[in-house]
């Protein structure tokens, strides 16, 4: 079997695990367990804590002492082991706890995964910038089949779901170990640090006024992804009792999961509009792309308004490339070569870390808000709040970013 074959079952294993439960876990907790709003959020909120550190610190590991593809494995192993746990327990404490310790063990497995890709590429000596993202667009596919999985299964509202993330976690983490070797470093130059790892010597980029800015709306929008993650599958399952039939209601996961193939779209498209409109004008188009979102899901239903939440998963894939793709594109042109590492881990930690904590508990606390007595949720004041979230955004990075260079 070829190297590329095997980095691509890889690839595919790894957001396979993801897409088994990250759009459909908060309609789990929410019909199934009942937990509240900022319950939820909060559960969502434990991959923004672990982004924070654990990538960082199993990085080190990788780099000095084991081989990435052993520690890939292993952390692999205990996340499938905490996910059977989680399906076997119903209170909110433990099922948190679970879950945290999950993220802390998943969460770091996204650059281990991509660290013993380029290891192995460059063993065999492949051209790694054309060669990787052929290999890496099947972790798309992997997230896309394991939501379409658990959606015809019948599963987006059980705890089945977490059994088959776990399955193809236990899989994935036996067939690490069988991958060709990725062992630390021991060349003459200096291992990361800590502070490296963890991207701390890239806050010399917050003495730019421009780069502060811009890691601010970071961490404001990495906020905004983790709304739709946490609460898209609770809002189309509160939608049985009115239109029980309806296409969204029936197949929740298949509707949410043409956001992921809208990103594939989108993605592609990037470099045209970066050398066309400048990084300023590309991130604001990504900001007003997560207003429509969010208005959108307001003002659509899955009856006979379905064609505006098809609508809002389309956006969706421009909300997200055009700012966490091109956002990475703009932190790389503007560190300088001796930290592009961990200006990468910054802007890492800004989205994913920081911005998914307050992502999580901010908006369950909106969800909250807006839930009456009953248990009855105001969908469309929840979403019209998070459209005017996005809007405050769009206005305040218009007047207080400035980039008018065009990235080549």
């Amino acid at each position: 079997m070829s190297i590329k074959i095997r980095l691509i079952a890889m690839s595919f294993l790894q957001f396979f695990i993801w897409g088994a439960w990250l759009i459909s876990l908060g309609s789990y907790m929410g019909s199934q367990l009942n937990f509240s709003g900022f319950q939820i959020g909060s559960v969502y909120a434990t991959m923004g804590i672990a982004s924070v550190f654990m990538p960082g610190l199993l990085g080190i590991v990788a780099d000095r002492w084991v081989n990435a593809e052993r520690v890939l494995g292993a952390a692999h192993l205990i996340g499938a082991s905490t996910l059977i746990g989680v399906a076997n327990v119903t209170d909110f404490q433990s099922f948190y706890l679970l879950m945290l310790l999950n993220s802390l063990f998943y969460m770091p497995t996204i650059a281990l995964s991509n660290s013993v890709s380029y290891n192995v590429l460059t063993q065999k000596n492949h051209d790694v910038v054309k060669t990787f993202p052929p290999i890496r667009v099947w972790g798309t596919v992997g997230f896309i089949l394991a939501m379409w999985a658990v959606d015809f299964l019948g599963w987006t509202a059980h705890g089945n779901q977490l059994y088959v993330a776990a399955g193809a976690g236990l899989l994935l983490g036996c067939y690490a170990f069988t991958l060709p070797p990725s062992p630390p470093y021991t060349g003459g130059l200096r291992k990361k640090s800590l502070a490296v790892s963890l991207g701390l010597d890239a806050l010399v980029l917050f003495r730019k006024r421009k780069m502060a800015v811009f890691f601010l709306f970071s961490l404001m929008l990495g906020a905004a992804l983790q709304i739709t993650n946490a609460f898209g599958g609770p809002f189309l399952s509160d939608f049985k009792n009115t239109y029980p039939e309806s296409f969204g209601v029936q197949h929740p996961n298949l509707l949410l999961s043409i956001s992921q193939l809208s990103e594939t779209f989108f993605i592609l498209l990037i470099p045209f509009f970066l050398t066309r409109f400048g990084i300023r004008n590309v991130i604001l188009f990504s900001i007003i792309a997560w207003m429509l979102r969010f208005g959108l899901f307001g003002l659509g239903n899955p009856a006979d308004k379905l064609y505006l939440l098809v609508l809002s998963m389309v956006v969706y894939g421009l909300a997200f490339d055009f700012f966490n793709i091109s956002g990475s594109l703009f932190v790389e042109k503007e560190a300088d070569p001796a930290i592009r590492s961990s200006a990468q881990g910054l802007f890492m930690i800004m989205t994913n870390g920081f911005g998914a904590i307050i992502g999580g508990i901010g908006s369950g606390w909106v969800v909250d808000h807006f839930t009456d007595a009953a248990g009855v949720r105001d969908w469309p004041g929840i979403w019209f709040t998070f459209a005017g979230y996005a809007l405050v955004l769009a206005v305040l990075f218009m007047v207080t970013f400035r980039d008018k260079r065009k990235v080549q």
